[in-house]
């Protein structure tokens, strides 16, 4: 028997704030107790908080450890060890790896990433060598030509759990400023204003006649294995309306107030990006998601590309009595992991799988002293 009593600790659950023992017992969590244990080899969190494990429905941390540098690819299982360490040391105890499948003419190295992400993954964890637990979000790039035979190639992995329609079209979503998307393509690139304009126009050309025979092959190709399915920087109603009509159910990233407004009218569960509550709005110009908060339009957080910045957004809100600390929390703990369907994690309550993080307020920050997965300590 495997057993670690955590004392002394405040536990958020899904309601409060208790002060008392948290008991882990053979990878699961086995009593929440509001007294003090007297057991000597108990833990003393010296009044820290007990939160569940984070879950991330969406990082693109690891594309950060492959290419940390643009014209500089690390090997794959070392990269990914990187990104599974960096995790941890943030909280997060569930990851989807959101691996992009298909190139739209301006990021080619993806789909090296996407193949050899795939690969990595299913070598490290049957080598029990991660420390989180790691799930494939695939992030499908619609009007991609190389997307379809890419899907078709994992779309039976039973480590996919989760996909997103993407559409990252100069003029569309997130990229729907022409000039600022111009700019942003030369800066990135050796190519010249007018290969840029040439390039822009082919990629026009092929969405118009790709994106809605692809979307529906993408449909109808994941349709047996009932995953939640998520759309992508939203930004108009008519995306919302479609999106709907298909059975999408969660917006992802919606870019404006006037997408996420609709998503939630329309039934569908939202996710924001944690980065933009740390860094005070969005690095590309959309919509804040503070005010998302504001007008109650936000389910759960993901991290997209810095998993520190879940933990930090949730404490954020709540050091700032922006919301409590259960509902705070629940936005990276709970909520995510009902969207992706995991009904064994998210909240702290007996029976449920003991993904535990020990942390201490400093001021508007959450410093982490503890991390513990299936029970087992990891950072």
């Amino acid at each position: 028997m495997q057993e670690t009593i955590l004392t002394n600790a405040r536990i958020v659950t899904p309601d409060a704030v208790i002060e008392g023992t948290l008991t882990l017992r053979d990878g699961r969590i086995a009593t929440i107790d509001e007294d003090r244990s007297a057991l000597p080899g108990a833990i003393d969190c010296e009044g820290d908080l007990l939160i569940p494990g984070l879950v991330d429905v969406h990082t693109d941390n690891l594309e950060r450890q492959v290419l940390p540098r643009s014209n500089a690819r690390w090997p794959g299982v070392s990269a990914y060890l990187s990104h599974d360490a960096q995790c941890i040391a943030a909280g997060v105890t569930t990851v989807l790896d959101a691996l992009c499948l298909g190139d739209l003419g301006f990021d080619t190295e993806r789909n090296q990433t996407f193949v050899d992400g795939v690969r990595d993954l299913d070598q490290l964890a049957g080598a029990g060598v991660l420390k989180a637990e790691h799930y494939l979000h695939l992030r499908c790039e619609i009007p991609a030509l190389d997307m379809p035979a890419a899907l078709d190639g994992v779309a039976e992995n039973p480590r996919v759990v989760m996909a997103s329609l993407m559409d990252h079209s100069p003029g569309i979503g997130q990229y729907r400023d022409l000039t600022r998307y111009r700019a942003m393509r030369i800066r990135q690139t050796r190519m010249t204003d007018a290969e840029v304009e040439t390039r822009i126009g082919e990629l026009l050309e092929r969405r118009e006649r790709l994106r809605r025979p692809q979307r529906e092959w993408m449909l109808q190709r994941l349709a047996h294995r009932n995953l939640p399915l998520a759309s992508h920087d939203d930004d108009t109603e008519a995306t919302i309306a479609e999106n709907l009509a298909d059975g999408i159910r969660i917006s992802e990233f919606p870019v404006t107030m006037v997408a996420a407004r609709a998503a939630r009218a329309g039934g569908m569960e939202v996710i924001a990006g944690a980065p933009n509550i740390v860094r005070g709005g969005s690095h590309s110009g959309n919509v804040n998601a503070a005010d998302l908060i504001e007008a109650e339009l936000i389910d759960a957080f993901a991290s997209d590309y810095v998993p520190a910045s879940m933990l930090e957004a949730a404490w954020g809100l709540a050091a700032r009595d922006t919301l409590s600390i259960p509902e705070a929390i629940a936005l990276v703990t709970d909520r995510p992991a009902r969207m992706a369907r995991f009904a064994d994690r998210g909240h702290l309550a007996p029976g449920l799988r003991a993904d535990v993080v020990r942390l201490k307020p400093f001021g508007a920050l959450p410093v982490l002293r503890g991390v513990w997965v299936a029970g087992a300590r990891a950072g």
